[in-house]
């Protein structure tokens, strides 16, 4: 007796391949639903931890700043101190000189090293009005980050809050949606995932709606709605590129128009028969 093998979703009728599709497609509509109630909180959270880390970077490289400068502040007021003590020395030797050149020579380098003390004094009054613009900037980040912080917190809440609400429900969608692409061919469902990911919407599969593409909403020629109907081949939107099934097969009830042009005759048709 002959084994009967299992078909896989590549071996699948059109109309099979179609059917899952769409449930795939109902499955990740729900979950779009569901992360649409979250809003844009995901997104505010992760603006402001950027935010937080890019103010805390700030901090950091003007704190570096800081110790630079309190560096440098350091090193000239020792070269002050050094030029002061040798401008004490060259005086002392200055009183002791024996002929001209020596007193000029003297003279000379206290004058440089006072001039020098003058120019480290400018310098430390720059470098230390700069510590004080950064040490306030820094101040000024730290309140922002504090206040980022506790916006951060709250964010976080809200968001943990409507996460917790639909979580439940996400999960069993997201494992209901994997399950599904298992019965789905790993071609078509590939061009099926990049079909979405290029709609706005997010519906790669659609099905007619009064005569027109239910994603696009063109109109589709009677006889490619009669291919759509068959079943025998995938069909996109020449618009769009959405693939493309009948209403039927997509399980939806669709409330068939009334054609007022028969009434028309009919009632004639009384009136000549009176």
């Amino acid at each position: 007796m002959a084994r009967e093998t299992k078909k896989g979703p590549a071996d699948l009728k059109v109309e099979e391949k179609l059917k899952n599709l769409y449930k795939l497609q109902t499955l990740l509509s729900e979950i779009d639903k569901i992360r649409t109630i979250r809003g844009e909180l995901p997104e505010e959270v992760r603006d402001l931890e950027d935010e937080i880390e890019g103010l805390t970077t700030r901090i950091e490289n003007i704190n570096n700043e800081i110790i630079s400068l309190k560096k440098e502040v350091s090193e000239r007021q020792a070269t002050i101190q050094e030029h002061k003590m040798n401008i004490e020395r060259f005086k002392t030797q200055i009183d002791n000189v024996r002929n001209n050149r020596e007193y000029d020579n003297l003279s000379k380098q206290i004058e440089y090293a006072e001039l020098d003390i003058q120019l480290n004094e400018k310098k430390i009054g720059e470098a230390q009005a700069r510590i004080q613009a950064k040490e306030e900037e820094a101040l000024r980040n730290n309140d922002l980050v504090n206040e980022r912080r506790v916006d951060l917190d709250a964010k976080r809440v809200e968001l943990e809050e409507v996460t917790k609400e639909t979580k439940e429900e996400e999960d069993k969608l997201k494992e209901e949606a994997q399950n599904t692409e298992l019965t789905i061919d790993t071609r078509l469902l590939t061009a099926f995932k990049r079909i979405r990911k290029n709609c706005r919407n997010g519906l790669g599969i659609v099905y007619v709606q009064r005569d027109a593409c239910g994603g696009c909403f063109n109109k589709i020629p009677p006889q490619r709605q009669l291919d759509i109907r068959m079943r025998k081949k995938i069909i996109v939107c020449e618009y769009c590129g959405r693939i493309m099934i009948d209403p039927e097969l997509a399980g939806v009830e669709v409330a068939q128009r009334i054609d007022e042009k028969p009434k028309r005759r009919r009632a004639a048709a009384r009136k000549t028969e009176e």
